[in-house]
């Protein structure tokens, strides 16, 4: 069985993910399959029905997905001080444009590029892991490659 690594603040998430979808979701979406359904006519030609219906799976596919994290999670944070790990936020210099960006690395899991939360197991986050400040990194992706110096790890 998959073991799944979680920071403290991912796992937190999860949690309060998992409350919604149990305590909320679950009725809204009963909610609205009884509505579709005393609406009237054939279920099959009832889009409302069908949206509902197609929520409720997706629903119930991320309660089981939780569960099965929850039920085999082990709590990773970074334990090599001054160095970078999982649950580590990092400054970044860009060598070229000389701008800095900061990202946090996570889990896979927890993994949210628009709020620069980056996986352990991306290319930007397998090339800072274990490095540490004043450090260059060459950090390549599909559609470049360029070089960072980390500034700051918090």
């Amino acid at each position: 069985m998959k073991e799944y690594r979680l920071t403290k603040e991912g796992h937190g998430m999860l949690v309060a993910e998992l409350d919604d979808l149990v305590k909320n979701k679950r009725k809204e979406v009963a909610e609205r399959l009884k509505e579709a359904k005393d609406f009237g006519g054939e279920l099959g030609e009832n889009s409302e029905y069908e949206h509902a219906k197609n929520d409720q799976a997706f629903i119930e596919g991320r309660i089981e997905h939780i569960n099965e994290i929850m039920s085999n999670h082990v709590i990773v944070e970074n334990e090599e001080k001054g160095r970078v790990g999982l649950g580590s936020t990092v400054i970044l210099k860009d060598m070229a444009e000389k701008k800095e960006k900061k990202f946090k690395i996570v889990s896979s899991i927890e993994s949210d590029p628009e709020k620069n939360k980056i996986s352990d197991e991306s290319p930007v986050g397998k090339a800072l892991l274990h490095k540490k400040i004043g450090e260059v990194v060459l950090i390549k992706t599909p559609q470049s490659s360029k070089d960072f110096k980390i500034i700051d790890i918090l």
